[in-house]
């Protein structure tokens, strides 16, 4: 096989992956990316794929979890978060913005809903797959539709374990083209992540699999454009764009290539863009290449201007993402959590239901059917809480009137946009239906708390049309 030319971006592999399809060659080696990185990243041959064997399951405890302070990681932002700042804490083995100096969490959240928040979220661990065997391998290890994932679009899914079927993480899938998926997976779940997927690609290849190219793109920044102006913030700058139309036609789940105006007077390189995010505002979140990380990010903040966009750090999102939902893995998800126990039902995909072929299948396709209709079901099931008097933090007990123990909080805040405390958590299967009343114990003392619809604040992605 011919060897193709070394790539410089996502876009490049894009290009590349066209050629190699017009004159029918295969990639033959890793793909690589000229941006001088402090560490340049480094594909994950198969001669060095742990044995499935050493890779334990073991229960993910809490996201944060970290090595000692000084080892803690740096995203590309790191000075400019000091610069703006940034108050720094440790998260997923990085040094993170929880806040600012110029807003409060509170206010960065309402912020974020009225205007826009720039977020970063370079500690996210970005992939590359590729090749003849990238979308039977991608739907070995994750129950989406691959098959029938459109270009340039992108789905919700879950890297599920053998037999099992419990959640190794929560990750995006974007198609980049027939051969090439462009994957974010969590910074929490790095360490357990890599010898996973390397241990899959392994397995895949000696039953008979075609041949898949990993690669890591370590230091990438990250960040999400979220809230109502974004579209006007990034619109302000953006002079290039793959693909007819403009952001206005650009839906949510899909993504585009775009060049923006710098600072500097320079035009970027190509950037992926994709239309979704964590907090359930219309948003985009922006893969950049390390060297242009700073000055895209200062282009966005200084040609939008602090009334329109302001940087907003973890406590903002995570508390925009409750409001909104969404798990984080290592509190409302897990190795022991199944996606139909997650709630999660939906990001198995129709053909999927009746084809199966990935982890775990049989126990999930099985927990599909409940027992009211002959099924095994399942035990317990992912709900949204509103509780009365003080707020419920992780690990508070949800019991029955009759005091019996029935499940347990896994996320929980006071809710800035609805003046009310919010949480989610797994409740005993039978307790789950939306308006059913419980009681949670906070500090010892039962309080009131009604099951509740999910997402507790309405989404507001750009599906064509405002949302009412």
């Amino acid at each position: 096989m011919k060897r193709l030319r070394a790539v410089s971006s996502l876009a490049d592999s894009v290009a590349v992956q066209r050629t190699a399809s017009r004159s029918s060659r295969t990639l033959s080696t890793a793909l690589y990316r000229k941006t001088p990185p402090i560490s340049a990243p480094k594909p994950y041959s198969l001669s060095r794929v742990s044995p499935p064997s050493l890779l334990k399951q073991t229960t993910r405890h809490a996201s944060t979890a970290t090595p000692s302070y000084s080892a803690l990681q740096k995203t590309p932002l790191y000075d400019l978060h000091l610069t703006h700042g940034g108050k720094m804490v440790p998260f997923g083995g990085f040094h993170m913005p929880v806040q600012y100096t110029s807003l409060s969490v509170s206010a960065s959240h309402h912020f974020t809903r009225s205007h826009a928040s720039l977020f970063d979220v370079s500690h996210m661990v970005q992939h590359r797959f590729s090749g003849p065997g990238v979308n039977a391998f991608l739907e070995r290890i994750t129950p989406a539709s691959i098959a029938g994932l459109e270009t340039q679009k992108s789905t919700l899914s879950t890297l599920l374990w053998p037999v099992t079927g419990g959640i190794v993480d929560d990750t995006i899938l974007t198609r980049l083209g027939p051969e090439l998926f462009y994957v974010v997976t969590n910074a929490g779940c790095r360490e357990k992540d890599l010898p996973y997927l390397k241990a899959e690609l392994e397995a895949f290849l000696k039953e008979g699999g075609q041949k898949v190219e990993w690669e890591v793109l370590e230091g990438w920044g990250l960040i999400a454009l979220q809230g109502p102006l974004s579209k006007d913030v990034l619109s302000k700058v953006m002079v290039e764009s793959t693909g007819a139309g403009e952001l206005k036609d650009m839906f949510f789940g899909s993504s585009k290539f775009i060049k923006i105006k710098l600072l500097n007077g320079e035009v970027s390189s190509p950037l992926l863009v994709s239309r979704g995010g964590y907090t359930g505002e219309d948003g985009f979140e922006i893969s950049i290449p390390e060297s242009e990380a700073v000055i895209v990010t200062e282009t966005l903040l200084q040609s939008a201007g602090p009334e329109q966009l302001q940087l907003a750090g973890l406590g903002a999102r995570d508390s925009l993402r409750l409001e909104a939902g969404m798990c984080l893995y290592g509190h409302d998800l897990d190795d022991s959590t199944t996606p139909v126990e997650a709630a999660l039902s939906w990001v198995i995909g129709k053909d999927r239901r009746t084809s199966g072929g990935f982890h775990g299948a049989e126990v999930i396709l099985a927990q599909l059917t409940p027992k009211t209709k002959g099924g095994p079901g399942v035990e317990r099931r992912r709900i949204g809480l509103i509780i009365e008097g003080a707020p419920a933090r992780e690990g508070a007990e949800i019991v029955n009137d009759k005091g019996e123990k029935i499940g347990n909080v896994t996320s929980g805040c006071p809710s800035p946009t609805l003046g009310k405390n919010i949480a989610m958590g797994y409740i005993k299967d039978g307790f789950h239906k939306v308006g059913t009343d419980v009681e949670v114990v906070v500090r010892g003392k039962k309080r009131t708390a009604k099951v509740t619809k999910m997402p507790f604040v309405p989404s507001k992605y750009w599906k064509g049309t405002a949302p009412s």
